[in-house]
Parts: C-alpha cells; sequence; structure tokens
C-alpha cells in the first residue's frame, strides 16, 4: 500500500469527509483492522479565502506549493489537492514536486465518462463554474459538454458554498435553491450532475434530486485509493 499525500483545509469540513472516505474504501476492499496510509498538511483556509477574493493566485500558489512540498517531504508517493477550486494553481504545485499529483477533475471526468454521461451540469465556486482550468479541461481532455447555470444562480451558488458550507452550515432554504437550480440544469439537456465542490454533498445528495449526481470529495478520495493500492487492485470478493 503507496501512502497517499492529502493538501487539505480547503476547508477542513470537506478534508474531513477525505479521511474518513479513503480509510472507509482501503478497509472495505482489504478487510480486517485494514487503514489507509496517508499523510496530511492542513492549511489555514483564512489566507487562502482572503486571497482568491482579490484574485491573488499567485500568493495562493505559494502557499499551496509550501503546503504540497512539505506533504512530499513525508514520504506520501502522490498528492492529493483537497479542493476543486484552488486547482487553478494545480499546474504551479505539480512543477514544484517530483510525485504525481491526481487531479479532481481527471478523477471527475473518468468517472462521467465511466458511466456514458456526454452533458453534465457543473456546480461550485463561481471561480471552478465560470473559469476555464476546470470546464475547458473537463471539455478539451475527457470530451464533455459543460453546462452551468446563469449569472445570478451561480452568484447563490457560490455564497451558499463560501457563507454556509465551509463554515459547516448546512440550510434547508439553501438546499431549495441548489435542488432548483439543478433542475434548471436538467431542462438545458444535463444528464448528470457534477458536484464541482468538495463541500456540497453536505447539502445535497440522491434524496434530494432524481438527477444522477456525481460527488467530487467521493471520487477523487476513490481515485487515491486505486492508486494506493494499484490500478490492477482486484477488491475481496471481487
Amino acid at each position: 500500500m503507496k501512502t497517499i499525500g492529502l493538501l487539505g483545509g480547503m476547508s477542513w469540513q470537506s478534508t474531513l469527509d477525505y479521511y474518513r472516505l479513503i480509510n472507509q474504501q482501503v478497509a472495505r476492499q482489504l478487510g480486517g483492522f485494514h487503514s489507509a496510509k496517508l499523510s496530511m498538511v492542513s492549511l489555514d483556509f483564512a489566507y487562502l479565502e482572503e486571497n482568491m477574493a482579490k484574485g491573488n493566485w499567485s500568493a495562493c500558489a505559494e502557499i499551496l506549493v509550501a503546503g504540497a512540498q512539505k506533504v512530499e517531504d513525508t514520504g506520501a508517493a502522490c498528492l492529493l489537492i483537497c479542493t476543486n477550486t484552488l486547482h487553478k494553481v494545480a499546474p504551479q504545485v505539480e512543477e514544484a514536486i517530483q510525485i504525481p499529483l491526481l487531479h479532481i477533475a481527471d478523477a471527475a471526468g473518468e468517472a462521467l465518462i465511466q458511466k456514458k454521461v456526454a452533458s453534465v451540469g457543473l456546480l461550485g465556486t463561481r471561480f471552478t463554474m465560470e473559469e476555464e482550468f476546470y470546464r475547458l479541461r473537463l471539455a478539451e481532455k475527457h470530451g464533455l459538454h459543460v453546462l452551468i447555470p446563469d449569472k445570478k444562480d451561480r452568484q447563490i451558488v457560490d455564497r451558499i458554498i463560501f457563507k454556509e458550507l465551509c463554515l459547516g452550515r448546512v440550510e434547508s432554504n439553501s438546499r431549495k435553491e441548489y435542488v432548483r437550480i439543478i433542475e434548471g440544469l436538467k431542462s438545458q439537456g444535463a444528464e448528470a450532475i457534477l458536484l464541482g465542490c468538495t463541500e456540497i454533498a453536505m447539502l445535497v445528495n440522491e434524496e434530494h434530486t432524481d438527477m444522477p449526481l456525481f460527488d467530487t470529495t467521493a471520487i477523487h478520495a476513490a481515485r487515491a485509493v486505486k492508486f494506493s493500492l494499484g490500478e490492477d487492485f482486484s477488491p475481496r470478493g471481487a
């Protein structure tokens, strides 16, 4: 089993889910008392959020590069950036380390293609929905048609992420708004919804909509376990 490196704290709410999901999957596949070999550096999200809001991505890159190098120094065999939005600076991080970066958009794209989804609705922060670093990777590398909400709804999605979910708040009225927005994407032709923010699964899941949901936190965690145990690993009982 290879050690998985996590660069977390963005926010810590979803980093908790990464830790839980990775360990659950390793335990399920190996059985007994097995748990994942993990190394994590958790960042203070306040400084990152402040620089993101200012558009100071170079400062964000410096913080993530320093954190990624610390993870590498622990002996981790791969790196996961435990957030979608800050994959905007993934190229800088990737250049600064020698271990492979398991990109969250690639994991998501592979999962969508495996399920034969061609057109997907994307929910996330305004950066993830509006900028090319994420949407273009899904489109060009994985051949997906990516739909996003209109500007007003993008603002709603973004506000709920930063003002509620990243602070651990789950509000029923916000869930109704997300479900409404999901229905709007469905009417545009989306075959599924990509939860392109690692906190969104706190708010909506299959109980709340009949649209197929692809949770990037769970998908990313599963990709890490596959790497750790070996690409050709067969689970117990398979």
